[in-house]
């Protein structure tokens, strides 16, 4: 749920960024750090190992004129793809707005990138939550190296499902699609918390609730 201080006008929403180890994470947000401007974005706290792997989570806040009436701002983080800090990563879900799953693209990958999905779909449910009710964007990082695996490929492993996620292909070294994946994943939460704050029809029927009756009939 974002963060709401109606007496300073600001919402604040949750993005996290999760994906296998060295899938491009951390890459993302030094990406987006490196692209925007410094007047409507944080300076990036990061906590690394020496193997130069996110030990604890990278965050980076982006403000954006979102939403009339309230300053809005976007908290991106990344959390640790490691087994061994699967508490960070329960931790650092709780509450998120929206999800980016960074999969690599290479090929000998897929059965990391298979449990980091997994991962975060168990954690997702014991946060009480689950990948249907979330904005989920899918970004198909590392496509210029030449062991990649063919997008139809990756979209039957982590898309095949009746309604798909957004997915991107991109180059997170080089910025490819990375300002793309933010932007999708952006709008997706707007769109989602706009729903969820519509005033009822006319019928007393939330916004929310007619337009799911309408998308299962």
């Amino acid at each position: 749920m974002p963060s709401i201080n109606h007496d300073d006008r600001t919402i604040s929403f949750k993005i996290v960024y999760c994906g296998t180890p060295l899938s491009g994470k951390t890459s993302n947000l030094q990406q987006i750090h490196a692209k925007l401007d410094p007047t409507g974005r944080s300076d990036l706290v990061s906590l690394s190992t020496a193997q130069d792997r996110t030990l604890f989570f990278d965050f980076l806040a982006v403000e954006a004129d979102a939403l009339p009436g309230y300053k809005t701002s976007f908290h991106l983080y990344t959390v640790p793809g490691q087994i061994t800090y699967n508490a960070t990563l329960q931790l650092v879900l709780r509450q998120a707005d929206g999800v980016v799953f960074v999969a690599d693209s290479q090929m000998d990958r897929q059965r990391d990138n298979l449990q980091s999905l997994q991962s975060l779909e168990a954690n997702l449910r014991m946060n009480g939550s689950a990948l249907e009710r979330l904005p989920i964007v899918i970004q198909y990082n590392k496509r210029d190296l030449p062991n990649a695996a063919p997008v139809e490929y990756l979209e039957y492993l982590f898309n095949n499902r009746p309604t798909p996620f957004l997915s991107f292909e991109s180059d997170a070294r080089t910025g490819r699609n990375v300002l793309a994946t933010l932007n999708a994943i952006s709008q997706a939460v707007l769109h989602q918390f706009r729903l969820r704050t519509a005033p009822p029809d006319s019928n007393g029927t939330p916004k929310e609730m007619r337009t799911q009756e309408l998308a299962a009939a």
